[in-house]
């Protein structure tokens, strides 16, 4: 079962990422230790598509190496 928005919103938020209100839905998540961002679009209670769930543990995983 896939994870909704608001779970990857949250696990960037208790890794230190900073977020913006970008367009519509859409929010801009940045790392000051990571020089690619991260677009997160729909609404906290939708289902979250499989490149984005990728996309935040690729994130997540290069924070764990730096640190």
């Amino acid at each position: 079962m896939s994870k909704k928005i608001r779970d990857l919103k949250n696990l960037l938020l208790q890794a230190g990422f900073d977020y913006r209100a970008a367009k519509g839905s859409h929010t801009l998540w940045s790392h000051p230790n990571l020089s690619q961002s991260i677009t997160i679009s729909g609404s906290d209670y939708s289902d979250a598509k499989p490149y984005l769930e990728k996309q935040v543990d690729r994130a997540l995983g290069k924070l764990r190496e730096i640190a």
